[in-house]
């Protein structure tokens, strides 16, 4: 019997490490989509166009940085899918917390983190996102935004620029299971007869008998970033971010990693710790250098 080649062994083991991450959210159930294509030697990769160029397969490298000196405390290797991305994020934040007991007072990101449900998670945790939100709800016609309207949480109601009031709900159900629940996406309407004699209809639903607002789940903390983006703290962030782009340049025209020699989730994440490592060991030989000797005389 033929003994298996080093490549049909490497082959195997990806294929099993593919297996065996099928139910890992930073792998198999990042997504419930279907991928375009899958890779015979390494099917745990991410068919993905992301340099908006050929497609290829790929993982990404995840950091977790502390901007004050720009040590990464911590490296995630996932999918090259924003779900899984954004995932990993509360991966290593959780990670650090139960390894360092570190938990950092606010987050920098780009606008793929600024999602409802991940502000909500940092939220919670009294940490302050610095973070662009995902916001699809301005208009292009015009007409009043929902920023435009005043939300009244005491209430549970929006009030619209002429000072009437969008409920989710008008009575009060017995049955709390019909009434809010504060989850999923709850809409608020205006009354009908309200909107057709409000002067400022054409400004506000001109198309519509009467006005609607949608509010996410999440929208207490997004809206908690949305005023940190007002601060001057926001665009000193934004500047920090800066540390956090260089290093994965230096990732990729220093360090030379710009393809990984390993097939599998566990050696994309092995090339990735050691990548981090290195880098780390070059902020540490220039935040204590060593002693100079004195020659003697």
């Amino acid at each position: 019997m033929r003994r298996p080649s080093i490549r049909q062994t490497r082959g195997a083991r990806a294929v099993r490490e593919y297996l065996d991450t099928l139910d890992d959210a930073a792998f198999g159930a990042a997504s419930d989509v279907q991928p375009k294509f899958t890779s015979h030697s390494d099917p745990a990769s991410q068919w993905t166009a992301a340099r908006k160029g050929p497609a290829f397969f790929s993982y990404s490298d995840n950091y977790l940085i502390d901007t004050d000196h720009g040590v990464i405390l911590d490296v995630e290797g996932t999918r090259s899918i924003r779900q899984a991305e954004v995932g990993s994020t509360k991966t290593m934040l959780t990670r650090v917390k139960d390894k360092f007991d570190l938990v950092p007072d606010w987050m920098i990101a780009d606008t793929a983190y600024g999602s409802g449900p991940m502000l909500g998670w940092l939220v919670d945790r009294k940490i302050d996102p610095y973070i662009p939100v995902i916001d699809k709800a301005g208009r292009e016609d015009g007409t009043w935004t929902r920023a435009d309207f005043d939300w009244d949480a005491q209430n549970d109601q929006y009030i619209c620029p002429e000072g009437h009031a969008l409920k989710q709900f008008r009575r009060n159900y017995s049955d709390p299971n019909r009434g809010p629940t504060g989850k999923g996406t709850a809409r608020y309407r205006a009354l009908k007869e309200v909107c057709q004699v409000c002067p400022s209809k054409q400004k506000c639903c001109p198309n519509a008998d009467a006005r609607k607002i949608t509010r996410e789940e999440h929208e207490d903390a997004r809206q908690v970033a949305r005023d940190l983006a007002k601060t001057a703290e926001y665009q000193i962030a934004m500047k920090l971010r800066k540390k956090v782009e260089m290093l994965f340049a230096h990732l990729k025209r220093i360090l030379g990693l710009g393809r990984l020699r390993l097939r599998g989730p566990c050696g994309a994440n092995d090339e990735f710790l050691l990548a981090a490592t290195a880098q780390n060991l070059r902020k540490l030989a220039k935040i204590l250098p060593a002693p100079q000797q004195t020659r003697k005389a």
